[in-house]
């Protein structure tokens, strides 16, 4: 599973760079977990963990503070979460998530993204059954078993502990992130996460080869030229 990881982390890397509005990403983000769980950090652990994100991505503090100053005020955008799911390029399998005030907007740019690109838009579940909805931390360690205990110990549902090269990835159920986090952070003193994401993680994987590679990169690039969308997933593996 660590390869998988490794490989989406990379892609997602390529097309995130790529991303103009990055900014308005997290701004989007920020407002809606500010909305729904208020808009302190302490007692909101989704803002908290989408904030600590943008931080490490180098979102300046204005651009923050002025999402959650704007989701604290009457009024405002009425942003909704929106899921597509299809095939794309070599049949690879797609997830496409979406923060929209437009649904009707947003599914005609996702379903364009889908059909300029030789992929194909599915119905709600055609692909998601496929994937796991986890948390992943990634952080410097050569002794899993220690990491493993430690875990058990606070009563994580640990999915996986992986070592490769002095490197732990751990995998956990998304619901399960704080309580993983801090079990680490307190256990082992100065701790740095070189990774700490709720993700969606495919339980195969396709090999995308040939010319379905530069389409691919296409299809990826046009969903997240979308500014609607804020993360895609994938099961692809381009050697």
């Amino acid at each position: 599973m660590g390869r998988a990881f490794q490989n989406r982390k990379l892609s997602m890397a390529k097309t995130a760079g790529m991303k103009t509005k990055i900014y308005s990403k997290y701004g989007k983000e920020i407002y809606v977990c500010a909305k729904t769980g208020g808009g302190d950090p302490d007692h909101n652990l989704s803002l908290r963990r989408i904030i600590e994100k943008a931080k490490k991505d180098q979102v300046p503090s204005h651009v923050i503070e002025r999402a959650i100053e704007k989701a604290s005020g009457a009024g405002g955008e009425d942003y909704e979460r929106a899921s597509y799911e299809g095939f794309g390029p070599g049949n690879c399998m797609v997830i496409v998530e979406c923060l929209t005030d437009n649904c009707k907007r947003t599914f005609t740019e996702v379903r364009q993204a889908f059909v300029k690109n030789g992929a194909k838009l599915g119905a709600q579940g055609s692909v998601s059954h496929m994937f796991d909805h986890q948390a992943v931390f990634e952080f410097k360690f050569d002794d899993e078993d220690a990491v493993l205990e430690t875990l058990m110990e606070a009563e994580v549902d640990v999915a996986d502990v992986e070592n490769e090269d002095g490197t732990i990835t751990v995998y956990v159920p998304h619901t399960e992130f704080y309580k993983t986090k801090v079990a680490l952070s307190d256990a082992f003193a100065g701790i740095e996460f070189d990774a700490e994401d709720i993700t969606f993680l495919a339980q195969v994987e396709t090999e995308v080869t040939g010319d379905d590679v530069e389409m691919l990169e296409r299809f990826l690039d046009a969903l997240n030229d979308c500014d609607d969308v804020q993360d895609v997933y994938h099961n692809a593996i381009i050697d």
